[in-house]
């Protein structure tokens, strides 16, 4: 007889639901109509902006300045954003807590692997969409307007509103976790979010804060920006919002669905 083949075992891939979950959740995310407004209203807001301030230059004759025009197509897109991706992000699991138990949770996918994929891929989705935005903006205005940007101050400027809009995407995960209402998780969100940013207003002058950064922005476009303080920013912003998925995965690892 001949000897028989010895049998190879299936190599299992434990982190295959995680990427599910990562794949189905940002399809999902893509086909909101919430992130669809919010791409719209973005790209309509900022075409319209910078073709009328386009449009004053060459009547007019004026000199527009890149660095001030788009700090302030920058700034009002991050303020407008935030609201949306509360609205976004704050129904990602408690939305699902109905039928999470028999459909998701029930086919071998762990709650750490549920939440890292929702968390993910929201951030994908939103961190993203509103780098591919700002770039487009950045290089728009190269042709549009009296270029005085610098490239590493652009992208320095752009990666610190990236991190700020990270936590604010975390947070609504977060808050979606441990809510039980999505209205409920959206409303506390607007309240923490906008009074934290309120808070931190009122701190001393030589705190940057996020507020201060806003304020800041034609200094950084232009190239005239403290890296130590801009990177010590985006290192607490990646701090705060590895530690607030942290406690929003053990919670929801320990809560009932």
């Amino acid at each position: 007889m001949e000897p028989l083949a010895p049998i190879k075992s299936a190599k299992i891939n434990r982190w295959l639901p995680y990427w599910a979950v990562l794949q189905a959740d940002f399809r999902q995310t893509l086909r909101s109509w919430v992130y669809r407004f919010w791409v719209l209203i973005s790209v309509l807001a900022a075409a319209g902006y910078l073709l009328y301030r386009f449009g004053i230059a060459h009547e007019a004759g004026m000199v527009q300045y890149a660095s001030k025009l788009i700090s302030d197509l920058l700034r009002w897109s991050v303020l407008g954003s935030v609201a949306l991706i509360i609205a976004l992000t704050g129904g990602s699991i408690s939305s699902e807590r109905g039928i999470m138990a028999d459909s998701v949770l029930s086919r071998g996918i762990s709650r750490y692997q549920y939440f890292l994929g929702k968390w993910h891929a929201r951030l994908i989705a939103v961190v993203g969409t509103f780098s591919i935005m700002g770039l487009l903006a950045l290089t728009s205005s190269f042709f549009l307007f009296h270029v005085d940007l610098s490239l590493f101050g652009s992208l320095m400027a752009l990666a610190t509103l990236v991190a700020f809009l990270a936590v604010v995407t975390t947070c609504g995960v977060t808050v979606s976790a441990i809510s039980n209402s999505t209205v409920l998780g959206i409303a506390i969100l607007w309240l923490v979010l906008y009074g934290a940013g309120f808070a931190l207003a009122l701190l001393p002058a030589p705190i940057m804060t996020p507020v201060r950064v806003l304020d800041n922005l034609p200094n950084t476009l232009q190239g005239h920006y403290d890296l130590a303080v801009l990177g010590k920013l985006i290192g607490w912003s990646a701090l705060s919002s590895v530690g607030m998925a942290t406690v929003g995965l053990v919670y929801f690892s320990r809560r009932d669905v």
